[in-house]
């Protein structure tokens, strides 16, 4: 008779979710669903507040990537304000975005994906954890665990916390950096650089080991988006957007991002707090793309740095017919050379001859209705549409995270893994630790993507201190 499988929680991951797998009379299966199942309403909360509270308000959506709503909606303030920041503004926020690119990455390769890949598919779950990876490959996790604190000590001296930093701000940032504190940050974002080249170095070793990881991780066809600069290549901060079909074909350029709604769309299902984003010409749910470090190297001309710019030739040699890298289990690979392109521009920016110029910050009072900000969040495209009244007061805005752009390739990852792993007759640890670690390849940022209520049930209970529920309302 048909069965349900259930996952619950998916774990090493942010946030809660979990997974449901559906098998028919022959223990065969025939569909599985990524299930988001909290709930977080932003986009509500910010209604009737002062624009300028936005960077600060929608950074505490998440204690993982801050800087990147920080940027995102600093950007979305800008528009409305009307103002172009000082040149070393922006260099100062992409700073503190390679920091956040760092230590993100470092956090998702080192501590969440890499007991897998280190202690088995089907190792005790008691173990598999980071301080297992601690105890067998102590030298890897210390690398891990530095270069994590490179990314965060970065973060911190700029905005003087290492989360919720309240540094960038509507017209830039709201203190300069100083000698003192380029000439410690760059030994640190050098060593950075050494860890991360070492680490990738390792990494291809290692490759030969999940071939067939690699062969059924969400390896399908899909589209890929997201910034690039006026080259066309690697960007984080300031660009346009691109599109790219799985053959590498462009199907969009140069889309100014004031003109995102041109491109994306916007859906909710009932089984899920999460939206999902499709590309608008395909429709939903045709318009399946994908977003993140992977991603961003399929759509990119190169990155610009001599070191990535080597490891990217080497990462599109994955491809055998020379197309985009399309296994979601190379997100892996291709966060770590984003890593080692992250230190290099650092670098480079910090030994720029203006980086200490006290012009840090542009004024003004609102002067548009509407603003937009885009960035390239360690996780993917980062959206914050912001509209105002005439008293400067948020009347509305929509946050397309970019977890919610991986949701439509999300559900149809663990579909597969679960149809190639999975047998109904018998269940063993390593089949649904592999459904789970689809997941993780995309490191979701849950917290962040649910914003959208859709129409799954909302229960919520009220208990006193002694767990009695004395009230409590259900919706849906």
């Amino acid at each position: 008779m048909p069965r349900t499988i259930e996952i619950d929680p998916v774990t090493r991951i942010e946030g809660h979710a979990r997974i449901t797998i559906k098998l028919d009379d022959q223990g065969i299966v025939e569909d599985a669903l990524f299930h988001v199942t909290q709930f977080r309403g932003f986009e509500k909360f910010c209604e009737g507040r002062p624009f300028p509270e936005m960077p600060s308000l929608t950074a505490r959506t998440c204690g993982i990537c801050p800087v990147s709503h920080l940027m995102a909606s600093s950007k979305a303030c800008d528009n409305i304000m009307a103002v172009q920041i000082p040149p070393v503004a922006a260099k100062l926020r992409r700073i503190m975005n390679y920091a956040q690119i760092t230590q993100s990455h470092a956090l998702s390769f080192f501590h969440l994906s890499s007991p897998d890949m280190l202690l088995g598919w089907d190792a005790d779950p008691a173990k598999r954890n980071i301080f297992g990876v601690i105890v067998e490959f102590p030298d890897l996790a210390r690398m891990g665990i530095r270069l994590r604190q490179i990314g965060q000590s970065i973060i911190a001296l700029l905005g003087n916390k290492r989360v919720h930093p309240a540094w960038m701000v509507p017209g830039g940032v709201n203190a300069p950096m100083t000698a003192k504190k380029r000439d410690t940050i760059l030994p640190m974002a050098e060593e950075g650089l050494e860890i991360a080249l070492k680490t990738y170095q390792w990494y291809k070793t290692q490759l030969g080991n999940f071939t067939e990881e690699a062969e059924h991780f969400a390896n399908f066809p899909s589209l890929f988006m997201g910034m690039v600069d006026e080259d066309g290549n690697l960007e984080h901060y300031d660009g346009t957007l691109r599109v790219v079909d799985h053959t590498g074909k462009i199907m969009h350029d140069k889309v100014p991002t004031d003109n995102y709604q041109d491109i994306i769309g916007e859906a909710v299902e009932d089984f899920t707090y999460m939206k999902f984003p499709y590309y608008k010409p395909w429709g939903y749910p045709n318009g399946m793309y994908r977003v993140g470090p992977l991603a961003r190297l399929n759509i990119c001309n190169k990155c610009g740095t001599p070191q990535a710019d080597i490891a990217l030739a080497e990462f599109r040699a994955l491809q055998k017919d020379g197309g985009p890298v399309l296994s979601s289990f190379h997100f892996h690979y291709a966060r770590l050379i984003e890593i080692i392109f992250a230190m290099e521009k650092t670098l480079v920016l910090l030994r720029n001859d203006d980086i200490l110029s006290t012009n840090v910050r542009a004024r003004a009072r609102g002067n548009s209705s509407r603003g937009i900000g885009i960035a390239e969040a360690p996780r993917g495209t980062l959206i914050h549409d912001y509209h105002v009244d005439e008293h400067c007061q948020m009347t509305k805005a929509n946050l397309i995270i970019a977890t919610g752009h991986n949701n439509l390739a999300m559900n149809a990852g663990v579909k597969q893994v679960a149809q190639h792993w999975i047998s109904g007759n018998k269940l063993e640890e390593h089949m649904l630790n592999r459904v789970e670690a689809v997941i993780r390849c995309y490191d979701p940022c849950l917290s962040c993507a649910t914003h959208a209520l859709g129409k799954m049930p909302l229960h919520i209970q009220l208990t006193d201190a002694r767990g009695n529920v004395v009230d409590e309302l259900t919706r849906g």
